[in-house]
């Protein structure tokens, strides 16, 4: 998510309207920030319900259902690196 997409979203929700004023570097800093935390836990929140599925199926012994949910977990992390 880019800076741009940050502060559209801001502007969607209204929420830039808090941050017009003298101090608009900070604020979109912060926005930024928060921002981050909100991917963050979101990826992580994806991350698990992934684990999860993968650990039913390993329970039900479906190999190639636990590998492709593997693989979904992994590509879930690997968005937190972009």
């Amino acid at each position: 998510m880019t800076q741009d997409d940050i502060i559209l979203m801001a502007d969607a929700s209204g929420l830039s309207f808090y941050g017009m004023g003298k101090d608009r570097e900070k604020f979109i800093y912060y926005l930024d920030a928060f921002a981050s935390l909100v991917s963050k836990h979101e990826r992580e929140a994806c991350e698990t319900a992934v684990e999860d599925i993968a650990r039913k199926y390993q329970q039900q012994h479906h190999p190639s259902a636990e590998t492709i949910a593997d693989e979904c977990a992994a590509a879930i992390r690997a968005r937190g690196n972009t």
